[in-house]
């Protein structure tokens, strides 16, 4: 049991705490820790991946009734996955104003009930109606793991064990509500799978089709990041940006390409560092491990790091 002494000191010092802390939960657009409105819910959002991983991939990551048909798994999880990502998008919505997106939804209506339901019904039906491309994506970048680590022996190995397609497979979910203009969710999702992998990529990236990551581990790929088909990546690259560029006000600028593009079928090894918006890696390029590069490179080159050159401004000179 506790003194009388201990309960009157623990109400002063919470008392004290409380106000101190309630001013700093103020609802203002420069508060960056406010305590305003009903927020996407982080274990919702996992759920919605959960049941999409049962659709991308039945039988998996879940057991399955194999007496009962195909269409009764997916329609179980369609139906729980619409109502769960139904209600998620709505609470993300009012926050589309802060983003760099144009708002659909009027600034006088942004939290109406019904025009955020209506928005939401919009989004989701929209990204509904991209599932079946996304899973043959998906089917595709098995395939591209498959033929392309000859220490896989089977297409399940790849879809339970590889980090890879965890990772990517998440990735073509998120970019298509990125793609939708919903806020936060993708990087829920995406933030989800990077800390479970080690594997970082920003929602916005585009990744074209038979996208092969091996390994893993330590790869970024940034929000303006191009990647073209048949691509392969291995652990500990990073797609980045060369600098942040400011704004009038001293703030990082949130347009613009800041990422490189790497063109079909290019191979970039492990620990090889490619930044910058204009940097373009050709078509069939092989970039090796350890390069830092900073300036585009033609297709079919190949690019090795050498202890004997280093960069100035971007270009290699001899040491």
């Amino acid at each position: 049991m506790r003194s009388r002494e201990y309960i009157e000191q623990k109400a002063a010092t919470m008392s004290r705490a409380l106000e101190a802390l309630a001013p700093s939960y103020d609802c203002a657009d420069d508060n960056p820790i406010e305590a305003c409105g009903n927020l996407p819910s982080e274990s919702e959002v996992l759920r919605v991946l959960a049941f999409l991983d049962d659709v991308f991939y039945p039988g998996y990551r879940s057991s399955l009734d194999a007496s009962a048909p195909i269409e009764t798994l997916l329609i179980e999880r369609l139906d729980e996955a619409y109502d769960l990502l139904h209600r998620q998008v709505k609470r993300s919505l009012p926050l589309r104003h802060r983003q760099k997106y144009a708002d659909p939804v009027a600034p006088d209506h942004r939290c109406d009930p019904d025009i955020l339901s209506q928005e939401a019904t919009r989004v989701v039906d929209a990204f509904f109606a991209r599932l079946p491309e996304v899973r043959a994506l998906l089917k595709k970048d098995v395939q591209a793991a498959y033929a392309g680590d000859p220490a896989a022996y089977s297409r399940s190995e790849i879809i339970l064990s590889y980090p890879g397609i965890r990772a990517i497979t998440t990735h073509r979910v998120a970019h298509e509500l990125y793609l939708l203009d919903v806020p936060l969710i993708p990087r829920i999702m995406n933030e989800r799978i990077h800390a479970l992998t080690g594997i970082d990529i920003h929602p916005g990236a585009s990744i074209g089709e038979s996208f092969f990551i091996d390994h893993g581990t330590g790869i970024v790929i940034g929000e303006t990041t191009l990647i073209g088909d048949r691509v392969r990546i291995y652990h500990g690259v990073t797609l980045g940006a060369y600098s942040v560029k400011l704004d009038d006000l001293g703030q990082p600028l949130r347009t613009g390409k800041r990422h490189p593009t790497i063109e079909d079928e290019v191979v970039i090894y492990p620990g090889a560092t490619i930044l910058g918006g204009d940097t373009v890696v050709g078509r069939g390029a092989v970039v090796g491990s350890n390069v830092w590069l900073t300036k585009s490179v033609p297709e079919y080159s190949k690019v090795a790091y050498s202890p004997s050159v280093t960069l100035k401004n971007g270009q290699a000179v001899a040491s």
